[in-house]
């Protein structure tokens, strides 16, 4: 197990949605792309050029991503940070030693400084203020050019797009074998999502304000998008 510093352990309704014994295998159904929303996170964080990174993963649930910057960089040395401990505890039997701390994403942020923070599918549980001024933090504890890193779920820009992606979500969920009862718990916690349309997030990312930030990846409701702190 990790070090753990707990500070909140107050979960959401989501969180708890979530069993952390069976949290991976229907991420990968029902994350279309699975491997390239992942993946292109992971190669973000490589575009550093450095051979051991200081990384902070908000939201970092089992793992999952900070699995994928491990391969992508093999030094990186890993912070994840979740309100759930369980969750973490299955991180930990993943990775092996890493730290972690128990606490929301509306909490301050370990101190770092860190040369790249990233997070996967968490932040959208955050109102549209939360989000700012969660990046904000980010970018108070990134070190100079440091990355920020969010592979996430986005709302559309009008309700046609909102539209279309629930159906492509759910075509492309039951194409890689969700069945009804999963597709049915999935659209529960998803009631609970507060996204944002990228545009906006990426406009919020500017006015903190990190430079050459990009749109890396988007397939329909998932993207993945970045940006650099001054320095």
């Amino acid at each position: 197990m990790g070090e753990t510093d707990v500070s909140n352990t107050e979960t959401s309704p989501v969180g708890r949605a979530w069993d952390a014994e069976v949290y991976d295998a229907p991420r990968h159904r029902l994350v279309p792309d699975f491997q390239r929303f992942y993946g292109t996170a992971a190669e973000l964080v490589a575009l550093l050029d450095h051979a051991a990174p200081r990384v902070l993963d908000l939201g970092a649930g089992t793992g999952l991503l900070s699995a994928a910057v491990r391969a992508a960089v093999p030094g990186a040395r890993l912070t994840l940070l979740d309100g759930d401990g369980a969750m973490l505890a299955v991180a930990c039997e993943r990775l092996g030693p890493v730290r972690t701390v128990v606490q929301d994403l509306g909490a301050s942020l370990p101190a770092g400084p860190f040369d790249a923070v990233v997070s996967a599918l968490a932040i959208h549980h955050l109102d549209d203020d939360g989000k700012r001024g969660l990046y904000r933090r980010v970018h108070e504890v990134l070190a100079p050019g440091g990355i920020f890193v969010n592979a996430e779920q986005v709302a559309g820009p009008t309700d046609w797009h909102e539209h279309r992606y629930a159906t492509f979500h759910e075509r492309d969920a039951r194409a890689l074998g969700s069945d009804d009862a999963e597709w049915e718990a999935a659209l529960v916690r998803m009631a609970y999502d507060r996204c944002a349309p990228v545009d906006a997030q990426l406009g919020w990312l500017r006015d903190v304000p990190f430079e050459r930030v990009d749109l890396a990846f988007k397939r329909h409701r998932f993207a993945v998008f970045y940006g650099f702190a001054g320095g």
